[in-house]
């Protein structure tokens, strides 16, 4: 199991892409259409609030899941007790945000579901015909104008020695959507589960592109692409005392959106919500 970053611009980079989603559930691209520079601009400035006090003037709301959470409210992955060392802000176009903040982020959320967009028609380019007749209908039309796909702001912050036994940046899960674009973070701790049950760093050469499957997508494709494992470990050493910031779009279908015999998209995300202990 190997995953090595493709070029977003050679004539078979659909082919390898999703070969590499297929056999590993992640994908890593390279000369990529988003800039690197409007990624490290977010960081920065997104750094600056998370050490802030506005944060806490934008804190989550339950009902709509926009906002800010809280460290105290952290999500608990699913098997496990301790909780994520980890705060984060959930920005929709049509949710909170700071001022200042929100036209970066508006302009990144749409280049990177444009983006998405195009990567999961690559992957049903490239489903085997076996596959693609699970899909209930074409995996682009399950997007089309969803109000559910997340762009989530995750600070880690830098560990200070009390925290929970067990307790890692990020433990080990799946994630719940369709597809999970994510930019290079600005410091390493990536780690996918190999089948052997090892644990492997992802490439994180910063300006690279890490795209991973979703259990949504799983179940849609009859587990044909799979939903890989993976986690955030802590950093060692001098880098305990620095930040990570991490950009995750998190590619959601529209609630009605029928995934299986047994799950709508709206059934399998709250399943899943509530398995998190978030709603």
């Amino acid at each position: 199991m190997q995953l090595v970053a493709v070029d977003y611009q050679a004539e078979n980079a659909a082919e390898l892409f999703t070969r590499s989603l297929r056999e590993t559930g992640f994908g890593v691209l390279k000369n990529h259409p988003i800039q690197q520079s409007v990624v490290e601009s977010i960081y920065k400035n997104w750094q600056t609030f998370f050490d802030g006090e506005q944060k806490h003037d934008f804190v989550y709301n339950k009902d709509t899941q926009d906002g800010f959470f809280p460290a105290s409210v952290s999500e608990v992955a699913k098997g496990f007790k301790a909780k994520d060392i980890k705060e984060y802000y959930h920005f929709y176009p049509w949710g909170i945000c700071p001022d200042n903040l929100k036209e970066e982020l508006a302009n990144y959320y749409k280049m990177a579901n444009d983006l998405a967009k195009e990567l999961l028609g690559w992957v049903e380019q490239y489903s085997p015909e076996e596959v693609a007749a699970k899909y209930r209908q074409p995996l682009s039309s399950m997007i089309e104008g969803s109000e559910q796909t997340l762009l989530r702001v995750l600070h880690y912050p830098p560990l200070q020695g009390n925290e929970e036994p067990d307790a890692i940046r990020a433990a080990a899960h799946e994630d719940i959507n369709l597809l999970t674009i994510l930019p290079s973070a600005n410091e390493p701790g990536l780690q996918v589960k190999k089948q052997d049950g090892s644990w492997m760093d992802v490439p994180c050469d910063f300006g690279n592109l890490i795209v991973n499957i979703g259990d949504m997508l799983q179940e849609a494709s009859g587990h044909y692409y799979p939903s890989t494992t993976h986690r955030v470990v802590n950093p060692e050493g001098q880098d305990q005392s620095r930040s990570r910031i991490s950009l995750p779009l998190f590619l959601h279908p529209k609630p009605e959106v029928v995934l299986s015999d047994r799950y709508t998209a709206d059934s399998y995300l709250k399943e899943r919500l509530r398995e998190l202990g978030v709603i």
